[in-house]
């Protein structure tokens, strides 16, 4: 019984450092896609670049859910004049994410702009 509690308890440390690893090489990636996108479109900033880019993964989120029969009803507020506000409300997501994370003092990511 002990051995199997290390077993468990050593497979979800591991599974824990290799979230880590995701989330860092994600934050890593965005950060890479921001540089490049401000190099080769000067008149661009970078908050500009990563609205774009959180707007992408959202529309890529969307597609995904909707390719698959195995999703449960998923509501999302979603209209074609809210597109705007759409990076707005990611941001808040993760920032009541490392609020959240503060007051269980678990380290969390926030993209940068």
């Amino acid at each position: 019984m002990v051995k199997s509690a290390e077993a468990e308890a050593e497979s979800k440390f591991l599974q824990g450092q290799g979230l880590a690893r995701q989330r860092q090489a994600i934050v890593s990636g965005l950060r890479d896609s921001v540089k490049a996108f401000g190099e080769q479109l000067e008149d661009i900033s970078s908050k500009e670049v990563m609205e774009l880019l959180l707007i992408t993964q959202y529309f890529d989120m969307l597609r995904d859910i909707g390719g698959t029969n195995r999703n449960s009803t998923l509501f999302l507020p979603h209209s074609p004049g809210g597109i705007s506000d759409i990076s707005g409300q990611i941001r808040n997501a993760f920032l009541q994410g490392n609020a959240a994370s503060a007051a269980n003092s678990q380290p969390a990511i926030l993209p940068q702009p």
